[in-house]
């Protein structure tokens, strides 16, 4: 009865631990320096001929250094990969972090998406960001690829502008939709936004990217103190009824509740390795001790559901997925925090924002967020 207590004790002051902290915002602060530095750093090794398993095996390495050097004094404290590196090429949606064995490289002009996410006491941060791999950074790209970029970059920013005590997940949800095809672009369906909580990574509290009869969630009205992960992947094609292609899935998360008696003794390793060494964040088979052994041992550990793969979705050849993520957090007060935010690559987009109300709506803030404003005609410099 008294470990009960204990484990119930435990539970509660999980619960409690949330953005009221000064605290807990301390460490979202904390792990969002580390997250901007991450991306900086994998951003700007992104060239035509670096290889995308090096730029992941980059980003994970840092985050593991980085949340190494903070909380030092909190010898039981977790911290480090939130979410593994993924860097995901031109018409691949997401969660592309291929084994070391691999060697797929960038070239000139690949849309390239990077995403990654840290965590420091459970605490999480998430961030994703669309660039252009160029030995030509001062050339303005045009087409769709700038399309797709300005159609997810406006996205994002509206959202941001909506994040706010008393509006809804749905509001948002309904101008992406309107964003979308003003770029001749289209949302990808199937992703959520998150809200998010100490250890939960993908809380119920979500926005959908685009409602469809498969797709829908409950109405959610936003509140002070509200910590969400904002997810926008906008594609040139269709966005519907995407499939895997040839890449493997090597990205996986513990099934919490599901339990099974696993016959084959490296299933039975990789699953003890899991649950010491991940506990409840998504991993990548690259992360483990021993990779082969992983690769062995993970068919039978997926095949019972003990884990949740993390597929990687296509989009049909010739098309451009773009993607931008960012942690924001309300404060007390109401007023938005955008924890995670990078420099956006030079495009140019023929179309522009037309819409007063989505034009008013993006350019409301704009003296407090510096740099996120959207202008006229979907053009976006470097700073």
């Amino acid at each position: 009865m008294k470990k009960q207590k204990e484990k119930m004790d435990s539970d509660e002051e999980v619960q409690e631990l949330d953005a009221k902290s000064p605290e807990v915002v301390e460490k979202y602060e904390a792990a969002a320096e580390i997250c901007n530095a991450v991306m900086s750093a994998v951003l700007e090794a992104v060239k035509p001929g670096a290889k995308i398993v090096n730029l992941c095996s980059l980003g994970d390495r840092l985050i593991k250094e980085k949340t190494a050097g903070v909380y030092t004094n909190e010898k039981k404290m977790e911290k480090g990969i939130a979410f593994p590196t993924c860097v995901s090429v031109n018409n691949i949606v997401g969660h592309f972090s291929p084994l070391s064995t691999e060697t797929v490289a960038l070239k000139e002009g690949d849309v390239v998406k990077v995403d990654l996410g840290v965590h420091i006491d459970g605490f999480i941060i998430q961030s994703a960001h669309t660039i252009v791999a160029t030995d030509k950074p001062d050339d303005c790209i045009t087409g769709k690829k700038a399309d797709v970029v300005c159609a997810a970059h406006f996205a994002a920013e509206a959202a941001l502008r909506l994040f706010k005590p008393g509006q809804s997940n749905s509001e948002i949800t309904k101008v992406w939709s309107e964003i979308a095809p003003v770029f001749k672009c289209n949302v990808v369906e199937g992703v959520l936004s998150h809200q998010l909580k100490r250890f939960v990574i993908d809380g119920n509290n979500c926005v959908l990217s685009r409602e469809t009869i498969d797709h829908k969630v409950n109405d959610v009205t936003f509140q002070p103190f509200d910590v969400f992960c904002f997810d926008i992947v906008m594609t040139t094609g269709e966005g519907i009824k995407l499939k895997e292609g040839q890449n493997k899935t090597t990205i996986f998360k513990r099934a919490l509740g599901k339990t099974y008696l696993l016959k084959l003794a490296t299933a039975r390793a990789v699953l003890g390795e899991i649950s010491s060494k991940f506990t409840i964040f998504p991993f990548s088979l690259r992360n483990f001790a021993d990779e082969k052994k992983a690769k062995l041992g993970i068919t039978e550990v997926l095949k019972h559901e003990l884990i949740d793969p993390f597929p990687v979705l296509e989009e049909k050849k010739g098309e451009f997925v773009a993607q931008f993520k960012y942690t924001a957090i309300i404060g007390a007060d109401g007023n938005v925090r955008k924890l995670t935010s990078q420099d956006l690559p030079f495009v140019k987009s023929d179309f522009e924002i037309t819409d007063p109300k989505i034009q008013q709506l993006l350019n409301d803030g704009e003296e407090e967020e510096e740099g996120t404003a959207a202008p006229a005609e979907g053009e976006e410099k470097k700073d």
